[in-house]
């Protein structure tokens, strides 16, 4: 029994882990990351608010438009009149009923407060889109990045039961080996210190799970049970040939934050040109059409009607100081604005940057940690061999599987990060798409 326990135990710690990190991915009902995609397009609250702010922002385009429409207004006015006519030292009573019908239609004809509007109304339309987008660019990136860090919590847990069960075993072994006389102590208390400390970790990766777990329920807005795995035979794709200049002036261009914020330094902009026109003159086409009876006690049981067509001008000359005050407000928001922008741009820049070269170390990172945890199967096997041969000792085996699955969860991580940075650079460049995450899906079983 112990010649067989260790003849198989280094192959043990592979056949574990490779069955443990399957073991999340068997269910027949596994959620697609296509899936996740379209259930959060319909229940992420975040994304569900982003898109009625896009609805209510595209009306500025036709309120500021309506300046500049002709308005037309309708009114009727109709009173009882009680009075006195008095002649000659004498009263006469007369009482009578005064009617008032008028319908206005004025045009402006110069106004550059309307134009002011009309402008700031476009570019606020513009501005919602914006965010819009932005939002749905970044609703892809937290569904990736939650189902991503569900995968990855359910591979630490796959690791940290298979690493568990290891130090089970090894300490039957130990424990075997010690009552045949040919273990020592040393060696049960080294393997049981590791077991104890292998069970809490399993216990912290349950948590995690659970977390990250619930983290991707609120994006999505349902129970989330089994997800599909990476598919075998992982490999990363090649890298895009554009350089960084290129990527950097794509973002500067369609990044939707910084057209965002372009938008809102006009949207400032407008905001002055409306408050300077408060010095402005108004010249507006105006045409009313008034049909009136008994309108005052000078047109007693008269009815009269008046049609008329013409132009008004209004020059405002002081308003307190009220226009100079707020222009100069406008003006401040208006620099504000500006360095708004400027910010918005070096964030865009550093994100751009980090991603960049996070996508473009992945492929030797991966291909490295690879080679990692092969090393650290054949360190296994290799330890095991020379502790028979009386070379190493019982510590430098756990040492050995302790670094096999750091490699291995290691490997994981950086798979998962290349995906995740290769959303995020298109993200930052503001050509993220649904399409990119069906490509991605690919990556999936």
């Amino acid at each position: 029994m112990r010649q067989t326990l260790k003849r198989h135990l280094p192959r043990l710690l592979p056949m574990a882990v490779g069955a443990a990190l399957m073991l999340h991915g068997s269910g027949a009902a596994a959620l697609g990351l296509l899936q996740a995609y379209e259930a959060a397009l319909q229940n992420d609250p975040a994304y569900r608010a982003a898109r009625y702010a896009r609805d209510a922002g595209a009306e500025n385009r036709i309120v500021g438009r309506s300046t500049l429409l002709p308005s037309l207004s309708g009114s009727f006015n109709g009173s009882k009149n009680n009075s006195t006519i008095g002649f000659d030292g004498k009263e006469s009573p007369r009482d009578y009923i005064s009617r008032s019908s008028t319908v206005q239609l004025r045009q402006p004809l110069f106004s550059l407060e309307a134009l002011a509007r009309y402008k700031q109304g476009v570019a606020q339309s513009d501005y919602a889109q914006m965010q819009y987008a932005s939002q749905s660019q970044e609703v892809i990136v937290r569904v990736v990045n939650a189902y991503l860090d569900v995968l990855y919590r359910k591979d630490q847990l796959a690791l940290a039961r298979a690493q568990r069960d290891m130090y089970a075993e090894q300490r039957q072994v130990n424990n075997r080996l010690f009552t045949k006389g040919e273990g020592t102590r040393t060696d049960m208390l080294e393997t049981q210190a590791r077991l104890d400390l292998s069970e809490a970790q399993l216990l912290e990766a349950q948590d995690e799970v659970a977390n990250a777990t619930s983290a991707l329920s609120g994006i999505i807005g349902g129970e989330v049970d089994e997800l599909d795995p990476l598919a075998p035979g992982f490999r990363v794709q090649a890298a895009d040939q554009r350089s960084f200049t290129d990527w950097k002036t794509l973002a500067l261009e369609q990044n939707p934050d910084v057209r965002a914020l372009t938008n809102a330094v006009e949207i400032a902009r407008q905001e002055v040109n409306k408050q300077r026109s408060g010095h402005a003159p108004r010249l507006d086409f105006v045409a009313v059409y008034q049909k009136s009876a008994s309108e005052t006690i000078n047109l007693y049981n008269q009815d009269t009607t008046v049609r008329s067509l013409g132009i008004q001008l209004n020059i405002p000359l002081y308003n307190g100081g009220a226009v100079s005050a707020l222009t100069r407000q406008a003006v401040a928001n208006q620099e504000k604005a500006k360095a708004d922008l400027q910010t918005q741009v070096d964030k865009v820049s550093t994100e751009l940057r980090r991603q960049y070269n996070l996508v473009a170390s992945s492929v030797t990172r991966i291909a490295a940690l690879e080679k990692a945890v092969s090393s650290g199967e054949l360190l296994t096997q290799a330890t095991q061999q020379s502790i028979k041969g009386g070379v190493r000792i019982n510590l430098d085996l756990l040492n050995a599987q302790q670094q096999l699955v750091s490699s291995k969860r290691d490997l994981a991580q950086a798979r998962y990060n290349y995906l995740l940075s290769s959303l995020r650079l298109r993200a930052a460049a503001g050509i993220l798409s649904g399409e990119d995450l069906r490509a991605m899906a690919a990556y999936f079983r």
